[in-house]
């Protein structure tokens, strides 16, 4: 089993999940992040102030996935997420020793099913 992580920009959130879920991908995690990266960050003006917003906002989703639809998966989501700009994110891909579902005590592929 793997643990896919994407850090998405937030405007692709949603084609992400919907393409994800073209393909079955039914359960997944996410979160709002920030960070910074080679995309610069700006500054906003508000009533007169100039603020400086030092950081990029973003979405992190994890997945977990078997090894037989590790590859779809992540070409799924590069598909989805792509704008050919800098700052489009990243996907990490993590070996996941075990799995277990806490309510039917299910582990492995069972329980990511």
């Amino acid at each position: 089993m793997k643990k896919v992580e994407a850090i998405i920009r937030s405007s692709k959130f949603k084609a992400v999940r919907d393409a994800l879920k073209g393909i079955g991908v039914n359960f997944f995690t996410y979160r709002d992040v920030r960070g910074f990266g080679q995309q610069k960050s700006g500054s906003m003006v508000y009533r007169g102030t100039a603020y400086d917003i030092g950081y990029i906002a973003r979405m992190q989703l994890e997945i977990l996935v078997t090894e037989d639809s590790l590859d779809k998966v992540v070409a799924t989501i590069k598909e989805a997420a792509k704008t050919g700009e800098v700052g489009d994110g990243k996907i990490v891909v993590l070996p996941v020793e075990s799995v277990t579902r806490i309510r039917t005590d299910e582990t492995g592929h069972e329980a990511i099913q």
